[in-house]
């Protein structure tokens, strides 16, 4: 098999895959600075004559999966495959693997970090530091920075898959309560923790996060009708997902001070447009530039994710489906 890989894959990575599959071409989009368009895809396919392709962040369209429908199978670094068109794949009948939970650790490390940074304002305490106000015997610093501590938070998971049951697990010795919404969790599963509803959770938290994946159910999921519900002291936090939140009713639960702020790392528009930067540039609000996935590890995380799915699907004929994003095509790959 000839495998043209696009996606960041370490050396070791590469060799794993040559070993087992044959001859592997690597074109990683990073030497561009950015993914590859669907006409600089649909080059790379042709001129590679390749059999399957491993990608990250280039444009699978639909034109691009038509023109190479005899690809074996579409491997994806992702959580979620939302670069790939799922439905022309799954209707030629192409795998389409990808790598859940890659960025689980780094997404809750940054969690945790951005929380204590917020709760402990430490970077107003930081410029104010800098800005040379420190006068001589004075203790405006341990008044005006007095912070809260994590420990003795209860914290709301708005999803609780595997980033959501990574931070319960790394938070509730701080100690922290957990409870979480997820109406795909098996609530005996996790009886250390509580199961709510959307509205109790929101009401209840003092930290509400969210880990929602994109589906047409959870596009502007979280509105006005929540934000109401939540404690004045409460602080939201989103690293999932922009699109879940509706931003005008978030701008204006912030802007009004209805809750203590928000720590944001994603936005409706990237870069940013008007009303996201007027969200940004709230006090109130710890934003950073879509990188709570961004760390070394990740690259490695996915390559072993991803070159273990495959060699135990091809090589070691174990047809197990939670690495394979669009299930539908089981029935016909079984038989591969």
């Amino acid at each position: 098999m000839k495998i043209l890989v696009t996606a960041p894959y370490h050396e070791q990575g590469l060799l794993e895959l040559k070993l087992n599959f044959g001859e592997v071409i690597y074109k990683p989009w990073k030497e561009n600075d950015r993914a590859y368009t669907e006409q600089e895809l649909l080059n790379l396919l042709y001129e590679t004559e390749a059999e399957a392709l491993i990608t990250e962040h280039d444009h699978v369209t639909e034109k691009v999966i038509n023109k190479n429908a005899h690809l074996q199978f579409i491997g994806v670094c992702r959580g979620t495959p939302s670069n790939v068109a799922l439905d022309i794949a799954t209707l030629h009948k192409i795998p389409v693997f990808y790598t859940p939970a890659r960025n689980a650790q780094a997404v809750v490390e940054m969690f945790i970090a951005n929380t204590i940074t917020f709760l402990r304002h430490i970077i107003p305490g930081m410029n104010w530091l800098k800005s040379r106000k420190w006068e001589a015997g004075a203790h405006t610093s341990y008044l005006q920075f007095k912070g809260g501590e994590l420990a003795g938070k209860t914290i709301g998971l708005v999803g609780f898959g595997a980033i959501g049951q990574l931070i319960a697990k790394l938070v509730e010795n701080y100690p922290c309560n957990i409870q979480y919404y997820d109406p795909y969790v098996d609530a005996s599963r996790f009886p250390d923790y509580k199961k709510l509803s959307l509205e109790e959770l929101f009401a209840s938290s003092d930290i509400v996060s969210v880990h929602l994946p994109v589906t047409e159910e959870t596009k502007k999921l979280i509105d006005k009708s929540l934000f109401k519900l939540m404690k004045p002291e409460a602080l939201f936090v989103n690293t999932a997902r922009a699109v879940v939140v509706n931003r005008e009713d978030l701008y204006e639960v912030l802007s009004e001070e209805k809750i203590k702020g928000a720590i944001l790392d994603v936005f409706d528009n990237e870069p940013p447009d008007e009303l996201d930067y007027k969200i940004i540039d709230l006090p109130n609000v710890m934003a950073t530039p879509h990188i709570a996935g961004a760390t070394f590890e990740v690259e490695d995380h996915h390559v072993r994710i991803l070159n273990q799915a495959l060699i135990d699907w091809y090589i070691h004929d174990r047809k197990t489906s939670d690495k394979i994003y669009n299930k539908e095509v089981l029935a016909s790959t079984t038989d591969m």
